[in-house]
């Protein structure tokens, strides 16, 4: 299931139109339930650790937040394709400053990014696989960056424009590889101030970024709390914005208690709620125990119930509903798991668990510890389990 929305909120009054124009000044505070266990950018995968950290970093290219999925430059000022697809050439803006005020070049870029695809020991990177079609880095000038690859790869521009991609100092990363985890010098538009450990994290403005007149903000404050401290911290004004979202049930108690005082902004989740098997044990070595198991899930009627809880309410494949390449609800339908009998999927759930001598099966579910929309879901699987004899212990 594709899920879909994260709901911000920001207390304060309703801007009129010519309010909207964007002001300089201020100090956003707002809440992260997650605080980062390192700094390093390429080896985290939780989305949480990039609100904190992501405002110090640029990378190559990135996706244009009020027109997305459009890919617009960052430390790149232009790009070319080659007609085969094999390379991607980027010309960097001149005059950018990491924040120790030494000049950024390719070789920070090359450096980088061969961080990301040839990790050294000791060293992780999560995201090693999206480059695993590029061959070879050149950097003929200290202002142009060469990528070869040895196939085309339609996800390729994409993968250069995602958040974790961040870009650090070659100079850095040659003394140590391991730099990043443990310090912040990056070129992007907030410079790192402190981590207060188990409290805060803070930013503040780069005067010397590449984008004339940006950041507005003067800084950032993130303050850690746990998910259930989210709604007090917004009720007494500690916290204007929280990104991770909330219940819809919590967005209209917010929206009572402070009225014209909070805004509320709903987007789609750009990323799917994922099933994992651990096929090394039994039963989950059985490829038809995973069916019966992915068979019994109502997908379409868990995009309905979920959608007042959690603001899941798309079903959707390996693409985003609705994106060029994405399946239609026909196209879908006919997958294994997707079909709108769920009678019938489950019958045939019970009879795979049957073939495979299971009549008992209990199993332990591990649920990331994110009240949205983990929980809902962790329940939902549970629920549609026990509709095929499972015992699920969570």
């Amino acid at each position: 299931m594709t899920a879909l929305c994260v709901v911000s909120l920001v207390a304060a009054s309703v801007a009129t139109a010519s309010e909207a124009i964007p002001k300089h000044g201020g100090i956003l505070e707002f809440a992260s339930t997650v605080e980062p266990g390192n700094y390093d950018c390429h080896g985290n995968t939780s989305f949480a650790f990039l609100h904190p950290v992501a405002p110090h970093y640029s990378t190559l290219l990135k996706f244009d937040a009020a027109n997305y999925p459009q890919i617009v430059g960052d430390l790149a000022q232009s790009w070319e394709v080659s007609p085969d697809r094999l390379t991607y050439t980027f010309k960097l803006r001149p005059n950018v400053l990491f924040h120790d005020d030494t000049r950024l070049t390719s070789a920070d870029i090359k450096a980088s990014y061969q961080r990301i695809m040839h990790p050294p020991p000791g060293v992780t990177s999560s995201r090693q696989v999206d480059f695993g079609a590029v061959t070879a880095i050149d950097t003929p000038d200290p202002l142009t960056v060469v990528f070869h690859l040895q196939w085309p790869d339609a996800a390729m521009l994409a993968n250069f424009a995602s958040p974790w991609n961040c870009i650090y100092s070659a100079a850095k990363l040659a003394e140590d590889p391991q730099f990043p985890k443990s310090h912040i010098l990056g070129t992007g538009p907030f410079v790192f101030v402190e981590h207060k450990k188990g409290e805060s994290w803070t930013g503040r403005r780069w005067d010397k970024y590449f984008q004339p007149g940006k950041p507005y903000l003067d800084g950032y404050v993130a303050q850690f709390m746990p998910a259930p401290a989210v709604m007090k911290a917004y009720e007494t004004g500690r916290i204007m914005a929280e990104f991770r979202g909330v219940t819809p049930t919590q967005r209209d108690q917010l929206a009572e208690t402070l009225g014209d005082r909070i805004a509320t902004s709903e987007s789609p989740w750009l990323s799917n709620l994922l099933v994992v098997f651990n096929t090394n044990r039994k039963p989950f070595d059985d490829a038809r125990v995973r069916r019966a198991l992915s068979l019994a899930i109502d997908r379409w009627g868990a995009a309905e119930r979920l959608q007042g809880s959690t603001f899941l309410k798309y079903v959707g494949g390996l693409m985003r509903p609705g994106a060029n390449l994405a399946m239609s609800e026909a196209e879908l339908t006919t997958l294994p798991g997707f079909a709108h009998d769920i009678t019938a999927a489950r019958i045939e759930a019970k009879r795979l668990l049957a073939e495979a001598g299971l009549h008992d099966l209990s199993l332990t579910l591990l649920v990331r510890d994110i009240p949205i929309p983990h929980y809902a879901g962790a329940d939902l699987l549970a629920q549609s389990w026990k509709e095929i004899g499972v015992a699920v212990n969570q």
